[in-house]
């Protein structure tokens, strides 16, 4: 199946370089010259993945961003910036982006990091979606149904991408154990993962974000300094490394 891809940027040289290449590797490419018509626009077409500007005159990718998270869309995104500063990355990295790139840049990485993207988003979908006759694990409120793949708090269902049910699988399957984030990444993708483990660390926050009262304090999926996260099942007990 082609892989397909909405470029949103009201840059229209860029548009049209990055369509000219992207076609050229075999993928479909359509365009939005802004943001504010984004969330129409994938009612209309789904693409596999979002190339979306920061900074655009008729509404700014952050904002459209942050609709598209709030509404429970996990589509991949991956913002392009002109700033320079490391706070847009965190703030974008924070409200769901899979990745960024700052411009100017150089197409075929983002091409590779397109593949990176979708290469973990299938790996994740694989996981979440391999059928468990297990029966449902109850921790604190929260009940999760591996054979339904849905999570609940005190009965009801929860809004849960593949990609987190896939990593808190991966936590309820190993409680009390410290996972380094190259643990973490090699669990949810295979053995053969190439990339960064940046992307981890936004995914648990998003997992935080679900299962914590308060997600600057977590008490399921707890830090350990230098080493990772731990699952902590009863979310009272303060864990150690090991």
């Amino acid at each position: 199946m082609t892989t397909q891809i909405l470029v949103v940027d009201d840059d229209f040289e860029l548009r049209e370089l990055l369509s000219d290449f992207l076609r050229r590797e075999g993928i479909d490419v359509s365009v939005l010259h802004g943001a504010n018509t984004l969330t129409h626009r994938l009612e209309l077409e789904r693409p596999d993945l979002i190339v979306l500007d920061q900074l655009m005159p008729d509404g700014d990718g952050l904002t459209a961003l942050g609709k598209l998270r709030a509404a429970g869309d996990d589509i991949p995104v991956i913002m392009l910036t002109a700033r320079t500063d490391d706070i847009d990355r965190i703030i974008g990295l924070e409200m769901g982006a899979d990745d960024y790139l700052g411009k100017p840049f150089n197409p075929r990485e983002l091409l590779a990091r397109v593949r990176a993207i979708l290469r973990r988003r299938g790996a994740a979908s694989a996981i979440a979606a391999a059928p468990e006759l297990r029966e449902p694990y109850s921790f604190g409120r929260f009940t999760l149904d591996f054979q339904a793949r849905t999570l609940m708090l005190d009965g009801e269902t929860l809004a849960l991408s593949g990609s987190d049910f896939a990593l808190l699988k991966i936590f309820v399957n190993h409680p009390m154990r410290t996972l380094t984030r190259e643990r973490l990444l090699e669990l949810l993708h295979g053995p053969q993962y190439d990339g960064t483990d940046r992307g981890i660390d936004v995914q648990v926050w998003r997992l935080r974000r679900v299962l914590e009262t308060n997600p600057s304090s977590p008490r399921f999926i707890q830090t350990v300094r230098s080493r990772g996260y731990v699952f902590v099942p009863d979310g009272d007990r303060i864990a150690k490394p090991h």
